[in-house]
């Protein structure tokens, strides 16, 4: 790749100019108008650069930037001893503090609750995305900080694919407990002119992030490529939405939910013609006879056949064993997306997905087989060398006690309660005191009126923040911490190839410090300072990090010339590795080179989960009715299943409050997709403000009609900025259109114990609907 004339410099818009930075969207180059507006254009080398990156250059000088260290008044006025603080977080007013106070009161804070109560009793619970570098990374720098003050109670797994990893490290071993791991790469399946046949669509909105950093979007390329190979695209899916811009793509529109018991008619199908793979079977795989038992009926008495799995399903049986008989006529590939183990008994969906998978035969050979999140992030299915180096170090937590990811509110809520989970009986501890850094809770996380009942339980809540987003408005001791503009770093995705340099572009606004300043001043005032920084400087971590990679790299150039270069691809320096072929070492020696898993084969049938005793999850795949689906009882008081995807303008809520995330709004709100029958039955126009509402709660949306979606189903994008028109009220309506006020925490089962997005709703047009309040920052008061 090529480098940049300009050298690495400090804050000014003189040096900063044409320099690179690094962002969740793309690698850019930064360049100053006459009028000094900063503008970011995307690598030369990026086929595919994503639209998002426009609103990036908007954040530093953003009217919602968090300008100095803030404190809620209500907490402030009771340690002061004025009155009892009741806790009405996100509905008080702010008071600015100067930063050595607010320091102040945030360590001596964390040391009163670690010394009184435990350091278990303390929840570092930020989650991911906060930054694309690798030492700049607001949850590493939070973790390393509490590790070293004695501990914390932390979350397992990720909102993303909690379910998913849980399982595929039960059934197909560790190594494959990330679900892209289990991926071929696009390159293969285009070679191989393979039939994909894909649960849950194959979106390309969702493919221009990227954890850490990158240069390149590989995904529209690489749909290009197998479209030009003459792969053919079935996309299984409620809304043709789902589906990427692909020569001849069929969708079969099921409903919400289904999607095992469609992959269950199929591999009915399949037994019943007896075009299973045996030889397969028996070789690579454990459990067909249990599995083969309950999809011909004998196991439980219902044959799952396709007539069974279309009444279920809303789709043609004569469809379904369609499907069956173009998955073994020639090369093809099960793809299954991220978003169908965010579920109730979301396990079952990537379970079954294997389990078909293996009934085909094909895993283990180039391009076929199986895959998860194909369409879900850039990198899933990316060919070629990957890069291995350090991350900033977070220590060893002395504290052992964790939460699966998305029992946040089951946590504050129900200290010494106790939940199961793979196996294992979990206690929630007393939470006193929560530290967030660099995510947002509320825009992640399941049934807000319930979280916001649980966020008022911990005495103290402090969080880093850039902008008065939610959390930052529900917290007790706000820091401003500075955007990715304002600070360097070194940038590479997990799964990438390319390392690059992220220079500091501006200075920061206002009071803004990074947050491993904020983590440093507390661990002075706190008496650890040189364990924290162990002597080094930002500058130097920076060094430090990337000459981990020079090691394991010595193609690498030095680190003086790294900062000088747009990016360095480590394909452009070492041989090609070759096609990614998931399990192809196992399938091709499953004696030599077993699994992880008890038996070193593909578990269709674990003992293990059958030994845990589960209902809500069994020893095989199967068909479980969720709670709140288009069959259930639930239709009469609210028939529309919400689907609430990743944005097409954001990542989660990231953007919101930029041009780019204001694009699309309809009347400030988020617009919610609806089938035009739905909307008529309704008398809901086009454009309309409507009230999307259950009994969990209800919020403020844009109407926009639409075939694309099925009857029955309407669509609404997560990452609305929640904005409650009345914040003591105990379940206020959400003028913004965030779903999650809509949605069911539940676990997917007692294995994963992960999200759970299922939701029935009804929609009315709204009457005289509020102006929405989320772009204004919170008030204050004077000190």
């Amino acid at each position: 790749m090529a480098a940049f004339d300009g050298k690495a410099g400090g804050g000014s818009k003189k040096t900063a100019h044409g320099l690179s930075i690094g962002t969740h969207w793309g690698a850019a180059r930064a360049s100053f108008a006459a009028d000094g507006g900063l503008r970011l254009d995307p690598l030369a080398e990026d086929p595919s650069p994503s639209p998002l990156m426009r609103g990036y250059a908007e954040l530093a000088d953003h009217p919602l930037r968090i300008g100095c260290p803030a404190v809620r008044e209500g907490w402030l006025t009771a340690r002061r001893g004025g009155r009892p603080d009741e806790r009405r977080r996100g509905a008080e007013p702010f008071i600015p503090v100067p930063w050595d106070q607010a320091i102040a009161l945030a360590a001596d804070e964390i040391e009163r609750v670690g010394r009184s109560f435990g350091n278990e009793s303390i929840f570092a619970g930020s989650y991911g995305w906060g930054s694309a570098g690798r030492f700049h990374h607001p949850q590493s720098q939070l973790k390393r900080f509490m590790t070293l003050a004695g501990g914390f109670t932390f979350a397992k797994n990720t909102y993303s694919h909690a379910a998913g990893s849980v399982l595929l490290s039960r059934i197909l071993g560790g190594d494959f407990s990330d679900p892209a791991s289990c991926t071929p790469d696009w390159a293969s399946v285009a070679a191989a002119g393979a039939f994909i046949l894909a649960f849950g669509g194959i979106t390309p909105r969702n493919t221009q992030v990227e954890g850490g950093g990158f240069v390149r979007h590989h995904v529209p390329g690489g749909l290009r490529r197998c479209a030009e190979s003459g792969c053919r695209l079935v996309v299984v899916s409620p809304t043709a939405d789902d589906a990427p811009d692909f020569p001849g793509v069929e969708c079969l529109s099921i409903r919400p939910g289904t999607d095992t018991a469609f992959m269950l008619g199929v591999a009915h199908a399949l037994i019943e013609a007896k075009r299973a793979d045996e030889a397969f079977l028996a070789r690579c795989t454990v459990g067909y006879e249990q599995v083969a038992a309950y999809v011909i009926g004998r196991e439980d008495g219902v044959a799952k056949t396709p007539e069974w799995a279309a009444a279920i399903c809303d789709c043609p049986a004569e469809r379904i064993r369609e499907v069956a008989g173009r998955l073994v006529v020639g090369p093809s590939l099960v793809a299954c997306a991220w978003s169908l183990q965010r579920a109730e008994f979301g396990e079952q969906a990537f379970w079954m997905a294997i389990t078909l998978a293996a009934l085909v035969g094909q895993i283990g050979q180039p391009g076929c087989g199986l895959a998860f999140g194909l369409g879900s992030m850039n990198a899933v299915g990316r060919h070629g060398v990957r890069l291995r180096g350090p991350a900033l170090p977070q220590g060893d937590n002395p504290v052992k006690t964790f939460i699966p990811v998305a029992r946040i509110a089951d946590l504050l809520l129900n200290p010494g309660a106790t939940i199961d989970y793979d196996g294992q009986r979990l206690t929630f501890p007393h939470i006193r005191l929560v530290y967030w850094a660099g995510g947002n809770p509320f825009h992640h996380h399941q049934d807000l009126n319930r979280l916001r009942q649980a966020w008022k339980r911990p005495e103290t809540v402090i969080v880093n923040e850039t902008h008065w987003n939610p959390i930052a408005r529900h917290a007790d001791i706000v820091f401003p911490v500075c955007v990715g503009l304002e600070r360097g770093d070194v940038c590479v995705a997990r799964r990438g190839s390319e390392i690059f340099y992220s220079h500091q572009i501006l200075p920061p606004r206002g009071e803004a410090r990074t947050d491993h300043e904020v983590f440093r001043l507390m661990a002075a005032r706190l008496g650890f300072e040189d364990a924290f920084t162990e002597g080094r400087s930002a500058d130097d971590w920076l060094r430090w990090i990337y000459e981990g990679f020079v090691r394991n790299h010595p193609e690498l150039p030095p680190f003086e010339r790294f900062r000088e270069m747009s990016a360095v691809d480590l394909a452009d320096l070492v041989d090609d590795p070759g096609p990614v072929v998931p399990m192809g070492t196992f399938v091709a020696d499953p004696e030599g080179a077993p699994l992880g898993t008890p038996s070193g084969k593909i578990e269709l049938f674990s003992r293990t989960i059958a030994s845990f005793g589960y209902a809500d999850c069994g020893g095989h795949a199967g068909w479980f009715a969720p709670a709140e689906w288009l069959g259930s009882p639930a239709t009469a008081r609210h028939p529309l299943h919400l689907l609430s995807p990743q944005p097409e303008n954001r990542l989660h809520s990231q953007l919101d409050q930029t041009s780019v995330g204001a694009a699309g709004k309809v009347a400030g709100r988020e617009p919610v997709l609806i089938n035009p029958r739905d909307a008529a039955a309704r008398g809901i126009a086009e454009g309309q403000v409507v009230r999307v509402f259950n009994d969990r709660g209800a919020c403020l949306a844009g109407a926009r009609l639409t075939a694309a979606v099925r009857p029955g189903v309407v669509v609404m994008a997560t990452g609305a900025w929640y904005d409650p028109d009345d914040p003591d009220a105990p379940m206020p309506i959400d003028r913004h259109g965030n779903p999650n006020v809509l949605t069911a925490d539940v676990g997917t089962s007692s294995l994963g114990q992960g999200p759970s997005v299922n939701c029935l709703v009804d929609i009315a047009v709204a009457a005289d609907p509020p102006p929405p309040g989320w772009d204004k920052p919170p008030s204050f008061s004077r000190p």
